[in-house]
């Protein structure tokens, strides 16, 4: 069952938020938030494996409730899906680099929705070729902060290509037709790329990508 809590200051985006994804035998909703300090106190007691977060919201924005949650070691598992009614906010961008797995608009299709939640709940990222070129390639282009690249040094050559490819928007299965192997192995190359620079989720990794230089903004596959 993957547990999810509602972050937005709107009672009725809320409620139908609930609607949807209660109606779903393998989702429970179990928790929602008015504002970011509410989210936090909802999130870190009931420990949901997804938060669909809304960035503008009183007393304390979604942006820093995001980051505390993302910095929070006691909640690893949980992932943050920002929404917005833009899908090019400003604030997306630092969101994702602070620690989001993706995010969603608010007029999404509700089954995109759905497939979404249990993408983020799976440790994939909300991310797809289309929007990683055009959200991350924007961040990138606007964020001053550098990386070292040699934060990439405990990569393996092929690590390096399959993280190269990530940064492009790759899923597995496309990086597998790219580099000529299994999506298993690609699978495998990814989750290894993870651990070595400490990720959180896929959508860090992507971020990395172009804080590194390894991708930069305007490139695609």
């Amino acid at each position: 069952m993957i547990r999810v809590a509602l972050a937005d200051d709107q009672a009725l985006v809320r409620a139908g938020l609930r609607a949807l994804l209660d109606a779903e035998d393998d989702i429970d909703v179990v928790g929602e938030a008015a504002t970011g300090r509410e989210a936090i106190t909802v999130v870190r007691s009931t420990q949901p494996h997804v938060v669909l977060m809304d960035i503008r919201m009183p007393d304390l924005d979604g942006l820093e409730a995001t980051r505390l949650i993302a910095a929070d070691p006691m909640l690893s598992d949980t992932r943050v899906i920002i929404l917005t009614t833009f899908d090019l906010d400003e604030y997306v961008f630092e969101a994702i680099r602070i620690g989001a797995s993706g995010f969603l608009v608010k007029d999404t299709e509700p089954v995109e929705l759905l497939q979404g939640v249990r993408a983020v709940a799976r440790g994939d990222a909300l991310l797809s070729p289309n929007v990683t070129r055009r959200l991350i390639a924007e961040f990138a282009s606007r964020s001053r902060r550098t990386t070292p690249p040699a934060l990439l040094s405990p990569l393996t050559e092929r690590e390096r290509e399959v993280v190269s490819l990530v940064g492009e928007g790759l899923n597995n299965d496309e990086i597998a037709g790219r580099l000529v192997m299994s999506p298993a192995t690609a699978k495998t190359h990814v989750s290894r790329a993870m651990i070595k620079l400490q990720a959180r989720d896929r959508a860090q990794l992507v971020v990395m990508a172009y804080e590194t230089g390894l991708v930069r903004p305007g490139w695609s596959g």
